[in-house]
């Protein structure tokens, strides 16, 4: 379970770089065949189309016009998307507690980072504050996910 808290909380800061990692392992064989979610995330179009979905959102990020993670669609993004991969990594039979450990802590960890990244941008700027952040979420999304291989 502490693999969809940790999951969760990267999803805080970017939402589709989780599922593109969660993705990613469950393309690679490396979650239970058997969850219905990681047999979702495995198919190779799903797997290729997270990506391409974070790779977007990853760019977009730096963009002025770019929304912020605490407006009401950006909370429900990531309350889907870490739930979903938060499912993905429980087992089985505690996928429901996995998705909710998940999106839970998303939404807390949106409100924080939020904050973070508004005291950083104001210092350092939209993109270098932007890419520092992205290298913290896909850094911590690939231990998570690295650490079922």
């Amino acid at each position: 379970m502490l693999r969809s808290l940790l999951i969760g909380l990267s999803a805080g800061s970017r939402s589709m770089t989780p599922l593109a990692a969660v993705s990613e392992a469950a393309h690679g064989g490396h979650l239970d065949a058997a969850n219905p979610s990681a047999q979702l995330l495995g198919h190779p179009l799903v797997a290729a189309g997270t990506k391409a979905l974070a790779a977007g959102e990853l760019w977009g990020d730096k963009m002025k016009s770019a929304p912020d993670r605490i407006v009401p669609l950006g909370i429900a993004a990531r309350v889907i998307t870490a739930g979903f991969t938060g499912a993905a990594l429980a087992p089985r039979k505690k996928m429901l507690l996995g998705g909710a450990l998940a999106a839970g802590a998303a939404v807390a960890a949106a409100y924080v980072t939020f904050h973070f990244r508004m005291k950083a941008l104001d210092r350092f700027g939209q993109t270098r504050s932007g890419l520092v952040e992205d290298a913290l979420t896909v850094g911590a999304a690939q231990l998570v996910t690295r650490a079922l291989r």
